[in-house]
């Protein structure tokens, strides 16, 4: 049986997944936060326990996923991290490849969706290309995605670079992200 990591601050849904990976075979240890996420992947490799997998949230209560990927992989190299979030973007999407995420998916997404990919190969050059291009209210939300990012999850700091009020940009980011 091989375990794997499941860290999100939604303990509902974090026990959901939980029972759908054990019914699936597979051993859940969870973790609602960053510092207990990396306490819980030392304990495991120090009681010998083989953890190959791990599903990590991007928002967390005071973290985000993107900065635990580089430090769940400094305990586990070898470990399989995929990326899951309700808040999707292609800026944290790419981040979250280059930081060493094998891939990104979107909630609501079930247990057979992350074994799924955990499964699958490497890219796909046959993946289907959108005919449309995106929408401007989709453009706007990747945008702030992008800025966000590059000033690590700063509120403030992005909303100075954005050139707007900083309750203007949380209540922006409150939203679902636009589909198209």
């Amino acid at each position: 049986m091989s375990a794997i990591l499941l860290v999100d601050d939604d303990v509902i849904f974090l026990e959901a997944m939980a029972r759908a990976l054990a019914a699936l075979g597979y051993d859940p240890i969870i973790a609602e936060d960053e510092p207990t996420a990396l306490a819980t992947l030392a304990g495991a490799q120090e009681r010998g326990i083989s953890v190959t997998k791990a599903v990590v949230d991007l928002r967390l209560a005071a973290s985000s996923g993107l900065h635990l990927i580089p430090q769940l992989k400094g305990i586990t190299p070898q470990l399989d991290i995929i990326l899951l979030t309700g808040y999707s973007s292609i800026a944290t999407a790419v981040e979250a490849i280059k930081l060493g995420a094998k891939d990104y998916l979107c909630k609501p997404a079930d247990a057979h969706d992350v074994i799924a990919a955990f499964k699958k190969g490497g890219a796909n050059p046959n993946i289907d290309i959108p005919v449309s291009p995106p929408s401007v209210n989709r453009l706007e939300w990747e945008h702030i995605q992008k800025v966000l990012t590059e000033h690590e999850g700063n509120i403030s700091a992005t909303a100075r670079a954005l050139g707007m009020h900083r309750r203007t940009l949380q209540r922006k980011l409150q939203k679902r992200p636009v589909k198209s």
